[in-house]
């Protein structure tokens, strides 16, 4: 971990709260949840805000100014690790989102502090990246339903669909590998703790060398822990 401060700055905070003050909250509900969504973002904004903030002090730590990161599935959640890096390291961020309306309302507000959200597909991300940020991809419940089950713990063997479950599989193995290729090394992989086993059979079937940190960090909404992996 390099030795810099984890506080982030005063100008990072503040774009951080001017952004979720302009989000149309009322937009995203849709996306987000299905029923509720008034209450949903009164529950989740303060915390979405408070334990990204502590996220971005953590990646702050782990990145050199002036690199590249990709993010893939880039939300709400990830606007203050996202701001942190275009504000205080001068990094290019790519972040890429499939749902166009979530991008669109998330551009709105974030457009004036220098990030822009894109609706292309990760996949296709143009050049390499020296840090990649894959939290809640590999495992996300909507497209891999039948992974997911397994991946948290949830498969009920009276409904579970082994034909579904093995395309899946070979879904995600061809996914975490065409988005692991752009990785330069030494490079660092921000993923969720769901998620370690596609980063590390990756590199093992690549033969490279990696450390997985023992520590993790709680997220606000998707609830999985996110941890860092050092690709050497």
């Amino acid at each position: 971990m390099n030795k810099k401060s984890l506080t982030l700055q005063p100008k990072t905070r503040q774009a951080i709260a001017a952004i979720f003050q302009d989000i149309d909250y009322a937009a995203l509900a849709p996306i987000y949840c299905e029923e509720g969504g008034d209450a949903f973002w009164n529950a989740h904004r303060t915390p979405c805000k408070r334990m990204g903030s502590k996220i971005a002090e953590q990646v702050k730590t782990r990145l050199t100014p002036k690199g590249r990161s990709l993010y893939v599935g880039a939300g709400i959640a990830e606007i203050p690790p996202l701001i942190m890096e275009v504000t205080e390291l001068n990094r290019s961020v790519a972040a890429h989102n499939l749902r166009t309306d979530e991008v669109e309302t998330l551009n709105q507000a974030c457009h004036s502090h220098g990030l822009t959200f894109t609706d292309i597909d990760a996949q296709e991300a143009k050049g390499t990246f020296d840090h990649i940020w894959i939290v809640s991809v590999l495992n996300d419940p909507e497209q891999f339903p039948e992974l997911s089950a397994l991946s948290y713990g949830r498969v009920n063997p009276t409904t579970f669909n082994p034909l579904q479950f093995q395309h899946e599989r070979n879904t995600v193995f061809a996914l975490a590998n065409t988005l692991l290729k752009k990785l330069t090394r030494p490079g660092l992989i921000t993923t969720s703790i769901e998620e370690i086993p596609w980063i590390t059979n990756y590199c093992e079937q690549q033969d490279l060398s990696y450390i997985v940190e023992d520590n993790d960090y709680p997220t606000a909404i998707v609830k999985d822990p996110i941890c860092f992996i050092h690709i050497a």
